[in-house]
């Protein structure tokens, strides 16, 4: 496993539209992993943040791409942290049974982006990135699974640290 860069961790915003109003039954399993999902990204080593709306265990009520799209933001302390999370997880049967859910994509749903330790992105920040991906391509700024940057890589593109209200 690659060490996290001094002072650095990496942010991921993802993007669903969904098939259905959330709260159709036809979109209900998928509810229903949203608990147990979120629990183990909560425990997950690595795992630093992820954005949940006030008084809400989740961000899906949140909805600044649009109405029918919802989204999930978090931060992590290496890329690879946040790979075993997405891939080595319970979160691949919702990764494998997203089609049942959500619209296929036609551009980029991931965006990846280091951020200074103890700065929590804001969605505003996160949706920039993904527009940046979309518009320009993988770059340190901006960047996929497929595409990765070090942190070093992207110290010029670092936001600047906004300490956490987190305990």
């Amino acid at each position: 496993m690659t060490e996290p860069a001094p002072g650095a961790h990496l942010a991921q915003l993802n993007v669903a539209t969904l098939l259905h109003p959330f709260e159709d039954p036809r979109i209900a399993p998928f509810v229903e992993m949203l608990d147990p999902v979120n629990s183990a990204a909560d425990g997950a080593p690595g795992f630093v943040w992820r954005l949940v709306e006030e008084g809400e265990g989740d961000a899906t009520g949140l909805r600044p791409a649009g109405e029918d799209v919802i989204v999930n933001l978090s931060v992590w302390e290496t890329r690879e942290a946040l790979w075993d999370f997405a891939y080595r997880s319970g979160h691949l049967e919702v990764m494998r049974r997203r089609r049942e859910w959500f619209q296929r994509h036609v551009e980029a749903h991931l965006v990846l982006w280091w951020v200074p330790a103890g700065h929590l992105p804001t969605v505003g920040e996160a949706l920039e990135r993904l527009s940046d991906l979309r518009a320009h391509g993988p770059s340190p700024r901006a960047f996929t699974f497929a595409s990765t940057y070090t942190a070093a890589e992207a110290a010029r593109h670092l936001p600047a640290a906004v300490p956490s209200a987190r305990p």
